[in-house]
């Protein structure tokens, strides 16, 4: 099925806001070198989720789904990582 123009302007831009929305906090964490007010449990269940998103575009062969799936997966990752890091230091 083709997507309209207008559809596939909506989705880029979607999957562009998603990723980026981890940059702000992903900066923040590194800075300050504390996670602590990073929910551990909310972070599980976003990359969790992202995962999932991944397996259902590779069943319906959409790329789009996978790319943008795959980089908030790994933005997501890199703020769960940091918890974990910083937790164990202090």
């Amino acid at each position: 099925m083709a997507v309209s123009p207008v559809a596939a302007t909506v989705g880029t831009i979607a999957a562009l806001l998603s990723i980026t929305s981890f940059a702000p906090q992903i900066l923040k964490i590194w800075r300050e070198k504390d996670a602590s007010a990073v929910s551990l449990r909310t972070y599980v269940v976003t990359v969790a989720g992202f995962s999932c998103w991944i397996a259902y575009g590779i069943m319906i062969n959409a790329w789009p789904v996978i790319a943008s799936n795959i980089a908030c997966l790994l933005m997501s990752g890199a703020v769960l990582a940091m918890k974990w890091r910083f937790e164990r230091r202090g």
